[in-house]
């Protein structure tokens, strides 16, 4: 027989010694050892270790891992017998593997004292993704998918977007309407010249019936904002501002309201990741709720018949004071086209200084969750 043939080192032992004429009694002699320590590991009760092995294969010319992986094959069947699946261990595994559950806790988000105390976090996750059971939570792979999203998303995004939803759940806002939306962008427009503007914004989409929320992103998760509406009346707009830079603010922001204006988000969420670059373009390799809104933003912040021209007349050495002069006309931040000019032309080094940061006056005005405040919501 085969050595891969044996389901015991013992049994290998045995037939070893068959072959020999050797009784268990001259093995034991041999190897100093009990006569009934060798029944034992001839009869698979006692375990061969490496020590053993190596003894083993200079009495009988077998290599030592032969013995040892016998060993290893025999232990894990015996394992296997008495094993069973266990689901809440599997569901432990997702949960405390896939969200940042110290995050969740620090922030807020979930009321636990440690990550630690497992049955508390279970419930408190639980509670935070209004789920009936641990085994419901729907990041979860055999779970129901309650939240249906245009792309695929990762636990800490989809953790992200129910956050998001029990912050604008509980906002106040104005009635909602189409027409108040395009009113309210050119009021957004007249904002775009000056930093301290930006303050202005939430409180403008509050009154056009937008709920629009600001949440830290969690570590990894790369958002820059999201589109999704509670009912057919009450659209919701949350942005990251992971990137504190004025361009970005309004490049992502009229993104978002572009969604809203198209009723994008009413049948899946629309959540926006690493909204720069390429993904920030119009390419036809980008999905057509996507590109439409880029084009949207990109016009927003400039129009884009005056930015070509302008590249075009001084590419490509750009002078600060021709960058300044068209920020001017167009009435709005240099940053603002800065952004814009690095994107046409990738070249992101230029004028970089102009690319303000408005985060912190932003969310004085605004529904804000991170950077140390807690929205105050039911959670």
């Amino acid at each position: 027989m085969k050595h891969e043939d044996y389901k015991t080192p013992g049994q290998l032992i045995d037939d070893l010694l068959a072959k020999r004429g050797w009784t268990k009694r001259i093995l034991a002699i041999i190897l100093e050892m009990d006569e009934t320590a060798v029944s034992k590991i001839i009869s698979g009760k006692r375990a061969v270790d490496a020590d053993l092995s190596l003894i083993l294969s200079e009495l009988f010319d077998v290599p030592a891992k032969e013995f040892l992986e016998l060993q290893q094959k025999y232990d894990l069947a015996k394992a296997q017998i008495v094993s069973r699946p266990d689901p809440q261990r599997s569901a432990r595994a997702h949960l405390f593997g896939d969200l940042p559950i110290t995050q969740m806790i620090k922030r807020g988000w979930i009321e636990a004292d440690s990550i630690k105390d497992v049955p508390q976090v279970e419930k408190a996750l639980t509670k935070f993704f209004n789920a009936s059971s641990v085994e419901e939570i729907e990041i979860l792979p055999y779970a129901a998918k309650k939240t249906q999203t245009f792309m695929p998303v990762t636990s800490s995004q989809l953790a992200w977007i129910y956050r998001v939803k029990q912050i604008a759940s509980e906002m106040i806002v104005g009635q909602y309407t189409k027409t108040a939306v395009n009113g309210a962008l050119s009021k957004l427009k007249n904002l775009m010249h000056a930093t301290e503007e930006t303050r202005k914004v939430p409180r403008i989409l509050a009154e056009c019936g937008i709920r629009y929320v600001i949440v830290e992103a969690l570590p990894s998760s790369k958002i820059d904002g999201v589109c999704f509406w509670l009912d057919e009346n009450s659209p919701v707009i949350a942005m990251s501002l992971r990137y504190d830079r004025i361009d970005n603010f309004w490049f992502v922001l009229r993104h978002e309201l572009e969604h809203v204006l198209l009723g994008h988000g009413k049948n899946a969420i629309m959540l926006d990741v690493e909204l720069v670059g390429e993904k920030a373009g119009s390419n036809t390799n980008i999905a057509d709720e996507e590109r439409v809104a880029n084009e949207a933003a990109a016009n927003f912040c400039v129009p884009q018949k005056r930015l070509n021209s302008f590249i075009a007349r001084k590419a490509p050495f750009f002078r600060e004071n021709d960058m300044l002069g068209l920020a001017n006309v167009l009435c709005v931040h240099p940053g603002i086209l800065a952004g814009q000019i690095q994107h046409k032309t990738e070249r992101y080094n230029l004028f970089r200084k102009y690319q303000v940061k408005i985060r912190h006056l932003v969310i004085p005005s605004a529904m804000v969750d991170g950077w140390g405040n807690i929205a105050p919501v039911d959670a």
